[in-house]
């Protein structure tokens, strides 16, 4: 049931209900004294009234009295200050004042204004749990507010505040009451504590006398304060109103809005109010029952071009912040405009074709147009604040009023602020909505402005649209505006048709784009080629078109090809929309970032974005206090920096680079070779050898665009020279050759750092060009001895006194020698010394101390061979065996000699064979025989045996012995070959050979040394037990693959069904429980890969019969392991390659069955063989279908997964995401078709049977 509540004071009706269905009234009280005030708590659940006898009567929401009592009260109330004993106000110290201020001084109270109405009001606290009462006090005559609680108990009294008027408001979030003061000079509006006492205040804009406060109202949030005045009454002067709408930013009032009700008295307002849900809709009624609704929101005035101007309203000034220039924090600004009316409406010129411009339109409906130009008069209206100040000349320009314009006037009484949205679109083109009255059509106007200064602007309507228009945003690339509607639908305004046209807004599929929720902020942009609108919600949700793409955004900018964002998650986002599509930005605003991810940054808690400024990398952000932050988004600089380089701008980039910490390498990773093409104009821009320097310590062998500054959409060219070189020094070699020739002289310190930063440093030649400064330097613009000083700096000392040791120059060491350390009585006796040697042993001996032992080496062999004994100990120590043979000829006895030892090198690394070798060139043949015979070699032994002219029984002893060694690594066949050639013993040769199925080489001996009696003695039981083996290995491997490939398929059944998400969550009972953790969590990728990586760091220390062990381990073929799965394909795969590998060894057996009629046998194995070969043919696709791999690993994600499916999912991903060797198990084997084993005997003998 509806109900009205009406009060009537004359007849003195509590409340009259007003039941709506039925148009029943009731009247449910009344007051003898009559009623001057009545009020309802927040929650609807009390309602106080103010009787004519002064008293406070509280009642409950069903009129049931709680408590009554007076509303002047002698006491203060409960919350009454403690005096905490420190004397009496006489006995205090009062500085300045002298002993007059300890007398205490009788303030006399001045009663109430006389355009007071005296009836009291009454505000309540958000919460309801306290209310204030403003009355005038009948002995005194002027008013006092006092705080009660809900149960009609006095808190407090306010002190004595003089000019004390009737408004009075309790802000909701509880903090302050808003009241008005009259002073002396001045009208104020004060902001009272509950404890009574002034805490805060703020100037009204107009003079004493001229206006007067009627009411004060805050919005639901405590952003805005609006303030209800009225002209005071004159004679023979008509009175108006107007309604100011004020916030506070950085502890300062800004007036934004000043709503003119104008002079007419059926305008004059009667009722002023907040909405209680939107906190900012203002609700207006005026005297000819004319209802207004303003719904407010906020936006930001900033210019797209020109200095990064930024515009704020207060009151009669327009403040002004060049952010190119200078960030100043509000509520200072780079320079302010002075208007003589309070301003509604600012507009930046929005055509970049033009110089920029601003446009204030004021309460007045006066449109001042301001423009920047060369002119040097000063503009009285314009006044530079932060960056001028008196006594300072400064160089920056301020816009010039250029004219004032005139809004008709029966366009503009219809209703206040009936101008809105007003846009500047072209030099002399504007665009503006209004309303149109007592009705839901908005009008767009276009207004040319190229009349003379005064006169009325030229207003036309070019077309209407229905509904309420919120918004509307312009693009200068396109030429339109679009239009959005309170209920989300966007219009498009083709302005530069010959008859200009609203239309409805086209998506590219045809369809009409409408907001899912209106939007407070839109922006026009291009993905993909099409035109689309961006809108932001009040509730945080980013709409692009009909289609939401984020829902934490707190705040968004368009800038360039970029899309700049603010999250709930405290984070800046800055999104190319070049190359990119609707569904892929939707992806990105809504994935996680890693560690290298240039588009996102952390920023402070409530950052709003200002703007960007433009041809520049700062991005301007304000915190919710008001104070603003300046930051450089990293994704800005880095898209700044590309295209300098891209315009081979080297200077603005390296100077953008150094301050903003950008690494250096990203002049050269961005494109190889258009920076070594350029090198030449790299070096004369720079020009600075201190950067050159910079740069070239900085780089490294690593290119940042695939690492540090990786972008999906960068890609890089690589020089044709990077594959074939380092990095580090194609760049070194490249400065340095572009340095010597513009300027060897002036570039000289640079040119010692391009040797210092080579991947194996040029040091020596370094030094030579130290050495070459001091034998000339009256040419040289650096000395020699700041060239060395600079080289310390790069270089440690000590190494610089070793690498020139090494050049032999003992005058550079000596001059290295002085700006060391050193003590000259340590370096100056080992140089005398060195110098009195002969020059090869000289330079060996400096050599060696350096550990340049190859250098060392080669220098020695210089000095004959009387130095050949400590050249050959040199040889053994260093291993430099290879090294020292190239420095004899062969034949020599030094020849010889190393070959002699590097044998015998060779020997203790059990490096037999290569001994061997080696011994056989330097003519150690016994040496070479056993190491030959150490190694298994016995073509090499035989060899080796010949020359020493061996006697056959040695020879043969010697066969033996090496038959036995090849035995043991069962190499049957050689064996058997050196017992038959060279031991003659030919029946253990074809024992042998039976023993490693060799059947047709053994049936050649045995015939060949007429030996039959084998043949059924030792042959054809073999054979038989062959046959026998062979089906027995057969049938084991059928069974055991069998198994495995049924397991592997209930086990990729449960993980299927895990990922599906169509297991019961009670698994315990179950045998593949462990395949699926109850405690797992959704990992990271470095998560999922610790626990394999930790394992292979471990297993890498170990010795190799130890990590075959932990592979086995890792997979476990033990049902319910992690990798069983895993496990499963590895035994699977190498049942399939050992059972290939036996065609030859088969088809062998085989015809030596048939050879001897053992049909049956052999038609039996041949049988079984290809049975089970037919059975991996037909398997391999069950078990290793195509994509395996990859459905292995995805996991699942989407609308309709959940916590838990993804858990399982990412688990799983974890399990199968192992290394590099894992991956291959995902291959299926091979099979060896092409190796013919079939007899085509038994297989007609089959198909006879």
């Amino acid at each position: 049931m509806e109900m009205a509540i009406l009060l009537e004071s004359r007849m003195s009706l509590i409340k009259n209900q007003y039941v709506l269905q039925h148009l029943q009234l009731e009247c449910v009280g009344s007051v003898d004294s009559g009623i001057l005030a009545m009020s309802w708590s927040p929650d609807q659940e009390l309602v106080l009234l103010v009787t004519g006898q002064q008293t406070l009567i509280l009642m409950t929401k069903d009129f049931e009295p709680i408590a009554e009592k007076s509303i002047y009260q002698d006491d203060f109330g409960e919350e009454k200050f403690i005096t905490l004993g420190w004397g009496k106000k006489e006995t205090q110290f009062h500085g300045s004042e002298g002993k007059k201020a300890a007398q205490q001084k009788i303030m006399a109270v001045q009663p109430a204004l006389p355009w007071d109405d005296h009836k009291p009001r009454i505000t309540w606290r958000g919460d309801g749990q306290l209310f204030a009462v403003s009355s005038v006090c009948k002995e005194t005559g002027n008013r006092k507010i006092r705080v009660w609680n809900r149960e009609l108990a006095l808190q407090s009294t306010s002190e004595s505040i003089e000019g004390l008027e009737q408004a009075l408001s309790w802000k909701p979030s509880g903090a302050l009451i808003a009241s008005s003061q009259s002073k002396p000079n001045k009208n104020s509006i004060i902001f009272i504590e509950k404890n009574g006492l002034v805490h805060g205040e703020f100037t009204l804009p107009f003079i004493k006398g001229q206006k007067k406060v009627k009411e004060l109202l805050w919005n639901s949030d405590s952003t805005v304060l609006a303030i209800w005045l009225e002209d005071v009454e004159k004679e023979g002067s008509s009175s108006s109103c107007c309604v100011q709408l004020w916030t506070v930013g950085n502890y300062h009032w800004y007036l934004k809005q000043n709503l003119h009700f104008g002079n007419n008295k059926m305008n004059n307002v009667e009722c002023l109010m907040w909405d209680p849900e939107n906190a900012y809709r203002l609700h207006i009624i005026c005297t000819g029952w004319h209802y207004f609704c303003f719904d407010w929101f906020w936006s930001t005035d900033c210019s797209d071009g020109g200095q990064g101007d930024v515009a704020v309203i207060d009151g009669d000034k327009v403040l002004v912040t060049s952010f190119q220039h200078a960030v100043v924090p509000p509520p200072m600004s780079t320079y302010f405009i002075q208007l003589s009316c309070a301003v509604n409406e600012v507009a930046f010129q929005l055509d970049p074709k033009e110089s920029s411009g601003l446009a204030i339109l004021d309460s007045a409906n006066t449109l001042s147009i301001y423009r920047y130009g060369n002119s040097t008069v000063n503009d009285p209206t314009v006044k530079l604040e932060a960056v001028g100040g008196n006594g300072f000349k400064t160089s920056y320009k301020t816009p010039k009023l250029e004219k004032k314009l005139r809004l008709p006037s029966n366009l503009c009484d219809v209703q206040p602020l009936n101008f809105r949205l007003l846009t500047w679109v072209q030099d002399d083109t504007f665009i503006a909505i209004s309303q149109e009255p007592n009705s839901s059509i908005s009008i767009v106007h276009q207004m040319t402005a190229d009349q003379m200064d005064g006169q009325d602007i030229n207003v036309r309507d070019v077309g209407t649209i229905t509904g309420h228009v919120i918004s509307l945003c312009y693009s200068s690339n396109t030429k339109h505006c679009a239009i959005q509607t309170s209920n989300g639908q966007l219009w498009k305004y083709l302005w530069e048709n010959p008859t200009p046209v609203v239309e409805p807004w086209i998506d590219g599929m045809g369809h009409k784009v409408k907001f899912p929720q209106p939007c407070l902020q839109t922006a026009l942009t291009s993905i993909e080629g099409e035109e689309v609108v961006i809108g932001l919600t009040e509730r945080s949700r980013l709409f692009i078109n009909s289609s939401e793409v984020a829902s934490n955004i707190t705040s968004f900018h368009l800038y360039k090809e970029f899309l700049l964002l603010t999250t709930h998650s405290h984070t800046c986002r800055c999104v190319s929309l070049q190359d990119t599509s609707l569904k892929a930005l939707e992806a990105q605003l809504n994935s996680t970032s890693n560690p290298n991810d240039e588009t996102i940054r952390k920023v402070e808690r409530g950052s709003r974005i200002v703007t960007v400024v433009p041809f520049d990398t700062k991005l301007i952000l304000q915190m919710p206090r008001g104070n603003l932050e300046t930051v450089h988004h990293r994704a800005l600089v880095l898209a700044q920096i590309r295209k300098w380089l891209d315009s081979l701008l080297f200077k603005e980039a390296f100077e953008c680079m150094r301050k903003l910490r950008i690494n250096l390498n990203l002049l050269y990773d961005h494109n190889p070779k258009a920076f070594l093409d350029n090198v030449d104009l790299f070096i004369t821009q720079i020009g600075s050898v201190n950067y050159i320097n910079l740069f070239l310590t900085e780089i490294k062998d690593e290119d940042v665009t695939k690492t540090m500054y990786a972008t999906a959409s960068l890609i890089t060219m690589q020089s044709s020279q990077g594959a074939k070189a380092k990095k580090v020094d194609i760049i070194c070699d490249a400065v340095r050759t572009a340095m010597e020739k513009l300027d060897p002289q002036k570039f000289c310190l640079s040119i010692l750092t391009s040797y210092v930063r080579k991947t194996k440093p040029e040091l020596e030649i370094a030094l030579q060009k130290v050495h070459e400064l001091r034998e000339s330097p009256s040419t040289t613009v650096v000395s020699a001895d700041e060239a060395l000083k600079y080289l310390l700096f790069l270089v440690d000392v000590n190494e610089l006194y070793d690498y020139s040791l090494g050049t032999y120059d003992f005058d550079l060491v000596v001059m290295v020698a002085e700006k060391s350390q050193k003590d000259p009585k340590e370096y100056l006796p080992f140089l005398n010394k060195l110098k009195k040697m002969e020059i090869n042993y000289q330079r060996y001996t400096i050599d060696k101390h350096l550990k340049r032992y190859r250098k060392a080496l080669r220098n020695l062999s210089k000095c004959g061979s009387g130095y050949f004994a400590e050249f050959l100990n040199l040889v053994k120590d260093q291993n430099l065996y290879t090294e020292a043979l190239e420095l004899y000829q062969h034949g020599t006895v030094e020849y010889k000699a190393i070959n002699a030892a590097y044998g015998d090198h060779l020997v203790s690394k059990q490096q037999y064979e290569l001994a061997g070798l080696i011994y056989a060139r330097c003519d150690s043949t016994e040496k070479a025989l056993d190491a030959f015979v150490a190694s298994s070699n016995w073509h090499q032994v035989m060899c080796m045996a010949s020359q020493l002219e061996y006697s056959g029984e040695k020879i043969a002893a010697l066969a033996r012995t090496v038959a036995g060694k090849l035995l043991e690594q069962r190499k049957q066949a050689d064996a058997a070959v050196l017992l038959e050639q060279y031991a003659e013993d030919y029946e253990e040769a074809i024992l042998l050979l039976l023993d490693g199925a060799h059947w047709e080489e053994a049936l050649r001996l045995i015939y060949k040394y007429k030996r039959l009696d084998i043949l059924e003695t030792n042959l054809k039981p073999a054979l038989l037990d062959a046959q026998r083996n062979h089906m027995i290995l057969f049938e084991n491997q059928k069974t055991t693959f069998t198994r495995h490939k049924e397991r592997l398929s209930v086990v990729r059944e449960m993980k299927e069904k895990a990922r599906q998400g169509l297991l019961d969550e009670d698994m315990t009972g179950c045998a593949e429980a462990d395949l699926f953790s109850e405690t797992s969590s959704i990992m990271t990728a470095s998560n999922a890969s610790g626990k394999y990586s930790q394992s292979n760091s471990r297993i890498s220390s170990r010795s190799s019969k130890n990590r075959r062990k932990a592979e086995r381990k890792k997979h476990s073929l033990k049902e319910g392991s992690p990798l069983e799965d895993l496990a499963l394909l590895e035994a699977l795969a190498e049942n399939i390659k050992m059972v290939d590998k036996l065609r030859g060894d088969v088809h062998s057996l085989l015809k030596v069955l048939i050879l001897f009629e053992y049909d049956t046998m052999a038609k039996e194995l041949q049988q079984a063989y290809d049975d089970l070969l037919q059975l991996f043919e037909t398997s391999i696709l069950d078990i290793w279908p195509p994509g395996v791999q990859q459905n292995t690993a995805a996991p699942i994600l989407g609308p309709h997964s959940t916590a838990n499916s993804i858990s399982i999912s990412y688990q799983h991903q974890r399990n199968v995401n192992t290394s590099v060797q894992d991956s291959e198990l995902f291959t299926a084997p091979k099979l060896s078709k092409n190796i013919q084993w079939k007899l085509c005997v038994l297989q007609q003998y089959e198909d006879f049977l």
